[in-house]
Order: structure tokens, then sequence, then C-alpha cells
């Protein structure tokens, strides 16, 4: 598929009620409003096609750069490529989208350390969507690395920007769900950081309580855990 025929099937797939929705969170102008149902079921016709993806990103659409995310390669991306990405990124839901690929590529270390030290809202965002994904999912990471996380967080989350106090926030709750130490860590943090204010704009969205959220996800993998 050619960039002019992606644009051409975004263009059809989008809707006036999407496009609401997704300014409500802050996309910017020039939305199309493809629900990310439609761009999964797009990005499974087109595979992986990093020329594409580049070309689909510096059209500027987010619904493109959405797609782009989903069809560009792991293995064929470039650090420079994730630094262009990143860097022009002004919407927090693309930037988690560009945390969750960065994490598949062997820039993921380099770019949690990079970015998690940024003064830019989004680029800092990234970077502690990072280091969540690296709780969840990197076995390798030792519990040192997630203590100074966690130092980190505590203090610096009240006086990060607003997205950055969010992500800070999610990469709390990772880092308690890891394991016993460290939720026991997690969780003596939270409660001295206290409440986490973000403004969600004219949505919904809630910041859930690190406590509470550690203590649910703990609560419910031990019942998936008794036999049955």
């Amino acid at each position: 598929m050619t960039f002019q025929e992606s644009m051409n099937e975004l263009e059809l797939l989008g809707t006036a009620q999407n496009r609401k929705v997704y300014a409500r969170h802050g996309a910017g102008p020039g939305t199309l409003g493809v629900s990310f149902a439609n761009l999964g079921k797009l990005a499974r016709r087109i595979k992986t096609n990093h020329d594409l993806a580049r070309q689909l990103w510096d059209s500027g659409i987010s619904d493109a750069r959405s797609l782009a995310l989903m069809i560009a390669s792991p293995t064929d991306v470039t650090e420079a490529d994730l630094d262009h990405w990143i860097a022009g990124v002004s919407y927090y839901i693309l930037a988690g989208s560009v945390a969750q690929f960065t994490h598949k590529t062997c820039f993921a270390v380099k770019k949690r350390k990079q970015w998690t030290a940024s003064r830019q809202e989004y680029v800092a965002q990234a970077g502690w969507d990072l280091v969540a994904l690296a709780a969840m999912h990197d076995a390798e990471a030792g519990d040192g690395y997630f203590e100074q996380q966690l130092d980190t967080i505590e203090k610096r989350i009240h006086k990060a920007p607003n997205r950055v106090r969010h992500a800070m926030n999610g990469a709390l709750i990772a880092i308690g769900i890891r394991n016993a130490h460290l939720e026991k860590l997690a969780v003596a943090a939270a409660k001295r950081i206290g409440k986490v204010e973000v403004d969600h704009g004219e949505t919904s969205c809630v910041t859930p309580d690190a406590v509470a959220y550690i203590a649910k996800t703990k609560a419910r993998k031990a019942t998936r855990s008794r036999p049955r």
C-alpha cells in the first residue's frame, strides 16, 4: 500500500464523533477520527512497512502517526527515527504509543534514561512510560534500578509537568506490582507522596491511587493463582 492509498483509507475510516472524542483528549488539528480498532485492521492489511511508517509519521496527522507506530519495524528503526518521532509529539496518547513501540527496540534502555531526564513534557512522559513497561516486562532489570526510579519519582512527581505526573504515577504502580520487595518500597513511597493531581481536561479519565491499585492488583493475582 502506498502512502497516498493509506491516507485515502484513513480519511474514509474517520468519523465526526471520533474527531470530537480525540479532540477532548488533546489530539491536534487535522485529526481524522479513525478508531483504534480500525487502525489495527488497516495495520494488519499493510503488515510491517518501515518506509511507509516514516512517511505516515511525517504527515503530521495523529491517526497516520498512530498507524505508523503499528507498522514500523522494531529491527529497522533507527535511534534518529525514535528521537524524531518523540520530538514531534504533543498528544499524550501518541507519546504512550511511541513508548510502547520503543520498548520493543534495542534502544529501549537508552531512551528511558534519556527521555525521563527531558524537560519536554511528552518526551519525559514517554520515558516514564518506558520505566513502567520495563517494570512489567523486562526480566533482566534489577531491583536496584527500580529502587532508584522510586526515589526519583518521590522527589520530583509533584513538580513535574501534568502528563509526566501521570506517567510517573503509572511507573510507581508498575514497580509496585513487580515483586514483593518492590511492592513494599512502592507503597511506602506512594503514601509519602500522597494524592497525585493530574488535569485530564474534558474527559472522564482519573488518576489511579497507587496504594489502592497495587493492592487491588495483588489481590487479583492471588485469586487467579488459587487452585480450582
